[in-house]
Order: structure tokens, then sequence, then C-alpha cells
């Protein structure tokens, strides 16, 4: 565990009250890394988890970091989606603990891979105001603001206020009528932006540094669904998640 000045991460100073120090676990020079927060729901729809998965692959890929709040749902599927090594999760509690429980294996991985981020002592408990605070660094921290799936007075709004607040860029997934209200109002009042396509935005960020001419590769950089992989290379894909080259995470395939 280290412990870095809050004038060396240079986006804390966007915060309303710029904290004078914060604790880490994990690779630090992943702070200087081009950076960007994906919040929203934690009880996501099956389409939302599955764009959530796209889009954080798809970031990492070009080399950026996907910084989240660890928490079940979106945050978690953007920490996995990026991958442990290409990730920040910033805890509303102090480094000492895994919280919550349910994604306890995931915060240790990411602690050891990747970064895992608090503002508070090692040992403090999470309490129901540290949420808003750990929210305000997961916003600060990324150039601009990701908000996939959101209701009406949520906490993740509460998010999008500290964007407003910084002068951060919004950008949401485009929901269908009466599903993820939250970002379909902020649609509705020209204060986000939709994402249609997935690697024209993360094009935004960075370019992927090495093509392969590798067929499987290339298809699965996509992110299909395991059935569509197994329809078109059967065995090899078998032999790819045995070597590790790629995982399965919510019915699709990322590349490791």
């Amino acid at each position: 565990m280290k412990m870095i000045a809050g004038e060396n991460i240079p986006e804390t100073l966007h915060m309303k009250k710029r904290p004078a120090s914060i604790y880490a676990a994990g690779h630090i020079d992943l702070l200087d890394k081009r950076k960007v927060s994906i919040v929203g729901s934690r009880r996501p729809g099956a389409y939302t988890k599955n764009i959530v998965m796209q889009l954080a692959s798809a970031l990492a890929k070009r080399g950026v970091a996907v910084v989240s709040g660890a928490a079940m749902g979106v945050d978690a599927m953007a920490h996995r989606g990026a991958g442990v090594a290409q990730t920040i999760a910033v805890m509303p509690c102090g480094l000492h603990h895994r919280y919550p429980a349910v994604n306890a294996s995931l915060i240790e991985e990411i602690a050891q891979q990747g970064l895992v981020l608090s503002q508070f002592d090692p040992d403090f408990k999470a309490r129901p105001w540290s949420f808003v605070v750990r929210n305000e660094l997961v916003v600060a921290l990324g150039e601009v603001l990701v908000v996939a799936q959101a209701d009406r007075d949520s906490g993740t709004m509460r998010s999008v206020e500290f964007a407003k607040k910084m002068g951060k860029e919004i950008f949401v997934l485009p929901h269908r009528l009466g599903e993820s209200e939250g970002t379909n109002d902020l649609l509705a009042a020209k204060e986000a932006e939709a994402i249609y396509d997935i690697d024209a935005f993360a094009e935004n960020f960075g370019t992927i540094e090495s093509e392969t001419s590798d067929p499987f590769i290339s298809f699965c950089k996509k992110s299909p669904t395991w059935e569509e992989a197994v329809k078109r290379f059967g065995e090899r894909l078998f032999e790819a998640e045995l070597e590790g080259t790629i995982a399965v995470r919510e019915g699709r395939i990322i590349l490791l």
C-alpha cells in the first residue's frame, strides 16, 4: 500500500475539496494513462452489461484505463471488460476492506494487477456519505464520464452532477423509452451525447497499436458471443481459453 499526495494527481484539482492524500494498492503508473470513467446502475439489464463490457474492452485495447467504483452491476462490468490490469477501482472504504463482498475477488485482482484507490484510512468502513465521496473521485479521474444506465434520482445521477460542475463531457448508452430514464433525460436536455459506435468512441482516446492478420484474434476483438465464436472457430476457441488468450464474461469473448 502506498500514499499519493493529492497534488500529485492533477485531476483531483477539479474536486470540491481536493484530498490531501490518497491511498493506493497496485500500479500507480495507471494514473499516467488516459482515463475514462464508467458508472451506472447496480442492477443493469443484459443489454447494458454487454455494451459496457464491449466498451471497456475497446478502451483498454487502446491503452485507456477504465475508472469505476467496484460496485455491483455496471461498475463490475466496466472493470471486468477492461481487464484487471487496465482498470482503476475507487473504493468507498479503506483498503483493508473489500466492499462489496460479492466483488472481493475482483477487487483483490485489481489491487494486484491494476490499481485500487481510497481517500479513507485503511481500516475505515463504508458509510452512506463515503459513497458520494468515492463517486466524486471516480468522476474526477476520467477525461469524460460514461453513464451506462441510470434511474432518475439515483446515486449515479449524483455522479452526473459532479461531472457538470467539473465541466466534464457526459456520454450515455442509447436506451428504449421507459428504460434508464436518467440517461434519456440527459439526452432530451442535450446534456449528454449518445454512444452509437463503440469503436468510434474509443478511437477518440487512442488507437490499437498492434493489429494482427489472425482472423481469430480480429474476431475476438469485437467481443462476440460465445455461441458465435464456437460456431465459427470451434476447437480454436477452447485452446485459446486454456492458453489464457481469451476469457468469457457474461456470455461474451474478451481478448486478454
